[in-house]
């Protein structure tokens, strides 16, 4: 029976996995429901979390036995800590592995990794919210912003939405039925459905995250027809640049990664993001595979256990 390493990058959304042989080559990948150490919290979410562990060990069953698994993981804080280790013994469980070849991090542990080296750079990642990460030589993994649509992620999915939506909402105010000579209040509305302030109400308090970051993808479309969308995808890009700004007052100036779906609505957020950095916080941008990388670190720290 072939032997595999598994890699794990697990989100609100989706877990992606990856597969490597004893050899340490890519075998397989695929996708399943989402695996979060915030399905914990909730009892009534528990059993999604069982059902994706299930369809993690259907999809995984034809190729062979998992020996190791590195999992990036949402809802994860610490390695060490009691969400890690339910997590770890969860999987252990589904899969069938040694429990100690199982290792549950940070979805920006995995992140990072797939950027950098320890110690070598900034990774800034913008999805739904938005988030720099360091991880020093020891290991340590050290965060600006990713603070919650409440507190912060300004420049992600959601904060573009919701920017865009009040933009609207207020000049509405001041004259009604503007919307109406408006690109972007235009595509807004026929994403909701309707120009109507309950259907904006009811999506914006009623909706979840990922539905209304997705709704950022109205202002991209708008942007070719509207400055109010250029402007708005420009400041996103400006308020990404304040994560590793922060960052690089603690540990000094390095280059800079930003990935993230974000990142692909428009190249104004790109643009914004570069302008805002000084040349000592040279800047790439590309999208990242951190479940195949995190299949390596499963193989290469985790089989021998």
């Amino acid at each position: 029976m072939k032997l595999l390493s598994i890699g794990l990058d697990a989100g609100g959304t989706q877990t992606r996995w990856a597969a490597v042989n004893a050899q340490g080559s890519l075998c397989a990948e695929g996708e399943v429901a989402p695996i979060s150490g915030l399905l914990l919290a909730d009892p009534a979410k528990r059993q999604q979390l069982q059902q994706a562990l299930a369809e993690l060990a259907q999809a995984l069953a034809p190729l062979g036995q998992a020996v190791a698994l590195y999992g990036g993981i949402t809802g994860v804080a610490e390695p060490e800590g009691p969400v890690a280790q339910e997590l770890n013994r969860r999987l252990a469980e589904a899969l069938r592995i040694e429990p100690t070849r199982v290792a549950c991090h940070s979805d920006m542990d995995i992140a990072y990794r797939a950027a950098f080296a320890p110690g070598a750079g900034y990774l800034v990642y913008a999805g739904t919210g938005a988030i720099a990460v360091h991880l020093d030589a020891s290991g340590q993994l050290h965060r600006a912003g990713g603070r919650g649509y409440l507190l912060g992620d300004e420049g992600g999915g959601y904060w573009i939405a919701r920017e865009a939506l009040a933009t609207v909402w207020r000049r509405e105010d001041e004259a009604p039925e503007s919307w109406r000579d408006s690109p972007l209040a235009c595509a807004l509305f026929e994403r909701l459905g309707g120009p109507d302030w309950a259907r904006s109400r009811q999506f914006m308090y009623g909706g979840d995250r990922g539905s209304i970051g997705r709704l950022a993808l109205a202002v991209a479309e708008a942007a070719a027809q509207d400055p109010q969308a250029r402007v708005l995808l420009r400041r996103a890009g400006t308020e990404l640049a304040r994560l590793p700004l922060a960052l690089s007052r603690r540990f000094g100036a390095k280059p800079v990664l930003a990935a993230g779906r974000a990142l692909l609505l428009h190249p104004l957020v790109l643009d914004g993001l570069r302008e805002a950095l000084p040349p000592q916080l040279p800047l790439t941008s590309g999208q990242l595979q951190p479940h195949t990388t995190a299949a390596q670190l499963a193989h290469t720290l985790l089989r021998t256990r």
